[in-house]
């Protein structure tokens, strides 16, 4: 018995608004705001762009023609989805949190505590990994697709141990610190394997891993198989490059940092 395509008009969903996205933004941007008010003081230029980076990138995927074609149409674009989730905006909101803002939600102990743990490098890399292998198997993915409500666990909970990944590089708390620029170096030579692992799983394929796909649409005259191999080649490029990017950008700062130690160390005492 043949599977009926979905019949779907190219127009579908490609100028929707999912409020319940536009809320989270508005409440996270209120907070933020509010939070610098509270102390009297303005943000760096580089917090307010990164923040409003994070945000803006969160409302442009969440929403209109990508998040259409993510949902109804192709793999490729539902990768360049998660991307966006686990490598842009995830970076960008810890580099646009000041540390008050952070330790203010961690003040407590058994926030403080968990914070700790879930932040060191081997669990929060590991959460991360498990629930990006996981959420790509075909089971899962296939459910998350059929059921809205399991699409927004499956993306909650990419952005959520991605940002745990990314702490030990980028956070600015005191209280769950990340790590020396040393150990950092180590650690980003690590953090592209578990995409890596993935996109090769689906570049590599031989048949069509999420059926799903086979019943929608055909766009830009790729089959399905082809979607899929560009959305696995989609994941394998960004995964290598952004910790490279990464890795750039912290051996520099150790670079400066230690030649400002070694210019503190050599000033004369007064």
């Amino acid at each position: 018995m043949r599977l009926a395509r979905p019949q779907f008009q190219m127009t579908d969903g490609f100028a929707e608004i999912h409020l319940d996205v536009v809320a989270g933004v508005a409440v996270a941007a209120g907070a933020w705001v509010g939070a610098w008010l509270a102390r009297g003081v303005r943000p760096r230029p580089g917090e307010t762009v990164a923040f409003a980076g994070a945000l803006v990138t969160l409302l442009a995927v969440l929403n209109g023609p990508l998040h259409a074609l993510s949902d109804r149409y192709l793999f490729s674009a539902h990768m360049v989805q998660h991307l966006a989730l686990t490598l842009a905006v995830p970076p960008l909101l810890l580099v646009g949190t000041p540390a008050f803002m952070v330790d203010g939600l961690l003040q407590r102990r058994t926030p403080a505590r968990l914070a700790r743990l879930l932040t060191r490098p081997v669990p929060a890399l590991g959460l991360y990994s498990i629930a990006l292998v996981a959420w790509h198997l075909p089971g899962p993915y296939g459910v998350a697709l059929e059921i809205h409500a399991w699409h927004i666990v499956q993306h909650l909970t990419l952005m959520i141990t991605a940002t745990l990944a990314w702490w030990p590089v980028l956070a600015r708390s005191e209280i769950a610190r990340r790590l020396p620029y040393a150990v950092q170096i180590l650690y980003l030579f690590a953090f592209g394997l578990p995409m890596t692992a993935v996109a090769a799983m689906i570049t590599g394929a031989e048949t069509l891993l999420y059926p799903f796909y086979a019943r929608a649409p055909r766009l830009l005259s790729l089959s399905p198989l082809a979607d899929q191999r560009l959305g696995g080649v989609i994941m394998w490029v960004p995964a290598g490059l952004v910790p490279l990017i990464a890795f750039t950008v912290v051996f520099f700062r150790w670079a400066a940092a230690e030649r400002d130690a070694d210019d503190t160390a050599a000033a004369p005492s007064r």
